[in-house]
């Protein structure tokens, strides 16, 4: 691969388009944010029920200032590059537009939640497990300072909570498609192995309670307007931290950048399906209003 990795990037309905293109090549990107190593050549745009054509016009705008070609085909955003961005808020086109990357055989990152269920979830896994594609999914409270000073305090958790803002989806779960920050760090934090899944529905929010076979309980609690934040304790140990987001799609970047580079990602695909199990789970109890099995 070359020293300038040439990005196609799927998908303008989400602000991460935009962020994490600037972090790559707009003049006027601070120093302390930019990310070498990465050019964004051509980006995809299609409406979904998260962003209007008048929301993507402007996005568009930005993005061809900063010598991004703007299309609406995806053959021609995938056709010269040597990785693919899956940028798209609506996670209920994940599985379509993995399916299309996956052909490629390029190294792919797929933009936080996996998918809309586990179901799907799973089919991308299945995909990407069969083809041996590197793939790489995660959300950027992932490599937050915060978290990571926590998990170094208290390396073996026994109860964790975290915690972070609601946002209201358009059309789907918002626990899946918000909820997916605070539960990537509750899994950083805890590893796999939750069973069941406790959530309570409220007009703030709601909250979380995945429950380990060994005993350990994590909690991630969701509230409209809420900062991110994180607890753990264990062996005598204690950390709690607030988040500052400040630098969050930086270092998220540099991890991408990384991954891309090498195809070893930070993560593994099973931490992934893991979140998106404990997502859809969370949805399942907050809907039925009892305790579920986490689906992995």
């Amino acid at each position: 691969m070359s020293s300038e990795i040439k990005v196609g990037v799927v998908g303008l309905d989400t602000s991460h388009s935009v962020e994490f293109i600037r972090r790559m090549q707009a003049p006027d990107c601070p120093a302390d944010q930019r990310v070498t190593g990465l050019r964004a050549t051509v980006c995809m745009r299609f409406e979904t029920p998260f962003q209007d054509k008048a929301g993507l016009d402007g996005r568009q705008k930005i993005l061809e200032g900063w010598g991004v070609k703007v299309t609406e085909s995806f053959e021609e955003t995938v056709a010269n590059c040597d990785a693919v961005m899956l940028e798209i808020n609506d996670p209920a086109y994940h599985v379509e537009y993995f399916q299309k990357a996956a052909a490629l055989g390029k190294p792919i990152y797929l933009d936080k939640p996996l998918a809309d269920t586990i179901a799907n979830g799973k089919k991308i896994a299945a995909l990407a497990k069969s083809k041996g594609l590197k793939v790489m999914s995660s959300s950027s409270l992932r490599y937050v300072p915060a978290l990571l000073e926590a998990c170094k305090a208290v390396p073996a958790p026994t109860h964790a909570t975290t915690f972070g803002p609601l946002g209201k989806a358009p059309v789907g779960s918002s626990i899946v498609w918000y909820g997916v920050h605070a539960f990537e760090m509750l899994e950083r934090a805890m590893g796999r192995g939750a069973v069941t899944m406790t959530a309570v529905k409220d007009p703030k929010g709601a909250v979380c309670v995945a429950h380990y076979a060994d005993g350990r309980r994590g909690v991630v609690e969701l509230c409209e307007g809420s900062p991110f934040g994180v607890a753990l304790r264990g062996g005598g140990k204690s950390a709690a931290h607030m988040v500052d987001m400040g630098r969050a799609y930086t270092l998220q970047l540099i991890e991408i950048e990384k991954f891309f580079r090498t195809g070893v990602a930070p993560l593994t695909f099973e931490d992934t399906v893991e979140i998106m199990a404990l997502l859809d789970a969370a949805q399942q109890s907050a809907d039925c209003g009892k305790t579920v099995s986490v689906a992995v």
